[in-house]
């Protein structure tokens, strides 16, 4: 019997209380998953963000030294949209993030300093769905949270986080990667798709720099397609996806 191409996405896992998002730059989790983010923040989970970079490089009009600021700035107004209060930054430089023990580390501490049992992180792979090269931030971001959720408990990884008073955390259930093209899991964005468009929007210098569209008309029209896309694989709901790794 052959398998469908395109087979319904399971729901995601619902039995836990906190997460940590793990990106690279500001915005990308508003491009990503925050309709989720949203309904999970109404139903009085925990989510926290941690990014690698504030962004500084990521507008061509905008010199790193004023950049910096003004898109964390524009983070953490996006994230209190769709209720996150919580948000740090790793201060990697935007651009040239390198995946390696530096990177793994910060990543491993934010997880044992945040216990979460949900990691989240954007496509760590090197094409968006084969058609699109992925840039080196989210390659090396997305591949070492992927690690830094073993590392996390593994005392004699990083002992120096225990010496910090960072204790090992085991509980890392899922590592759940949006953007993925083998995506596993989904969640039904009905509830938050409105609130993660007005969340997309606060990055409103980013978004009219990057395209001379009007930033409503873009936001919504990007968001709600990639829903609508993701939809046909989940009942016909408007819907966010991930593919999940079970730890």
């Amino acid at each position: 019997m052959t398998e469908p191409t395109n087979p319904q996405l399971s729901p995601m896992p619902e039995d836990w209380r906190r997460a940590l998002a793990v990106v690279a730059h500001p915005d990308d989790l508003e491009y990503g998953c925050s309709a989720a983010v949203a309904v999970w923040t109404d139903a009085g989970r925990e989510v926290a963000y941690v990014l690698a970079t504030r962004g500084e490089a990521g507008i061509d009009t905008v010199p790193p030294s004023a950049c910096g600021a003004l898109r964390e700035r524009e983070q953490r107004a996006s994230a209190a949209v769709v209720g996150v209060s919580t948000v740090e930054f790793l201060d990697h430089a935007d651009g040239v993030v390198v995946y390696g023990p530096d990177l793994r580390r910060d990543i491993a501490a934010a997880i044992r300093r945040h216990r979460p049992e949900l990691v989240i992180t954007l496509n760590h792979r090197d094409t968006w769905g084969g058609v699109a090269w992925n840039t080196p931030d989210h390659v090396a971001v997305g591949r070492a949270t992927l690690d830094a959720a073993g590392d996390a408990g593994n005392r004699w990884i990083f002992p120096e986080l225990t010496d910090q008073g960072l204790e090992p955390w085991n509980g890392v259930r899922w590592v759940a990667v949006a953007g993925s093209s083998t995506p596993t899991h989904a969640v039904d964005a009905t509830a938050g798709l409105d609130r993660a468009i007005a969340s997309l929007l606060e990055h409103r210098t980013y978004i009219e720099a990057l395209t001379d569209e009007d930033p409503d008309v873009y936001a919504r029209n990007f968001l709600t397609g990639v829903a609508s896309s993701v939809g046909e694989r989940y009942g016909g709901r408007p819907a966010v996806a991930f593919e999940v790794f079970p730890r």
